[in-house]
């Protein structure tokens, strides 16, 4: 019995690492969120969730080690509702970023994004006016645009080895014209005009050499962001997966070991009940 309660404790200390997991999750996109992703709610729900299970996990090694038959209730009872929090964030992680990806280009190493190929609740947040110029404002702030410039003994880079280049979502829609307005290469925030189709694309005639300008009002720009958002959430969920699935295992051991704690405080032995109700005492006459 009281190494079953080592092992409940020594469950529930692991459960106190898996919160700080979640959490390191949580404080990662946080920083992601204030430089590069500059979406900056998303986070929250995530470490709410890791800190809890962090309180309730102490409450549960408490309850297993001192057999404390209420903190053990007490660790069984919000387990569960935080368990059916992080499915239910998972889902919503998922289904808020299941659309929308970036387009191959011919002989290009980046992709493009376009903000048709995205759709639903997020990307009807990050279009909202108000809401992307708070946005577009940290993209700015990040410097993201103006840390592109790369350059080889002196030489700066050339167009050939910039469009060879693994540009970043945010980079290739907020830090450059689209491929399709056919802008000549300067450097890699400098594009003059050029015999592109500027017509179809309304984003052709948004770009600006003004580096305070940009691409940052472009629809590109906005699909880049949402793509960005959709490759950290998508590396969180995973590991959040994995949390998941260890949380419920120790959840139901935790289950067992409430069941034997109240063995216990009724005064009954593991085990014995079921084998005296197997092999009743006989009468001796």
């Amino acid at each position: 019995m009281r190494s079953s309660n080592h092992l409940i404790g020594l469950l529930n200390f692991m459960t106190f690492l898996l919160s700080v997991v979640i959490l390191g999750g949580g404080i990662w996109l946080s920083s992601r969120a204030n430089s590069t992703d500059c979406l900056k709610f998303l986070q929250w729900p995530l470490i709410v969730i890791g800190a809890s299970i962090m309180v309730v996990s102490l409450a549960g090694f408490a309850g297993a080690c001192y057999r404390n038959t209420f903190l053990m209730w007490l660790y069984l009872f919000v387990m569960f509702f935080i368990i059916a929090a992080l499915i239910g964030f998972i889902i919503f992680a998922y289904a808020v970023t299941d659309k929308g990806s970036g387009r191959p280009v011919m002989n290009k190493g980046y992709l493009e994004y376009y903000l048709q190929d995205y759709s639903g609740w997020l990307r009807d947040r990050v279009v909202d006016e108000g809401y992307w110029a708070k946005i577009s404002s940290c993209v700015r702030d990040s410097k993201t645009c103006s840390k592109m410039g790369r350059s080889f003994n002196g030489v700066p880079e050339t167009y050939d080895m910039f469009s060879m280049r693994k540009l970043s979502p945010i980079e290739s829609g907020c830090c450059k014209p689209p491929t399709d307005c056919g802008n000549v290469y300067v450097n890699e925030t400098l594009w003059n005009p050029g015999g592109g189709l500027v017509g179809p694309d309304l984003d052709c005639s948004r770009w600006s050499n003004d580096q305070q300008m940009l691409c940052y009002q472009c629809d590109s720009c906005k699909a880049g962001v949402l793509g960005s958002l959709k490759k950290s959430w998508r590396k969180v969920s995973v590991i959040n997966i994995v949390v998941l699935i260890l949380l419920v295992i120790f959840y139901v051991i935790g289950c067992a070991a409430f069941r034997n704690n109240k063995k216990i405080d009724n005064d009954e032995p593991y085990g014995e009940a079921r084998m005296t109700k197997a092999q009743p005492s006989r009468i001796h006459l």
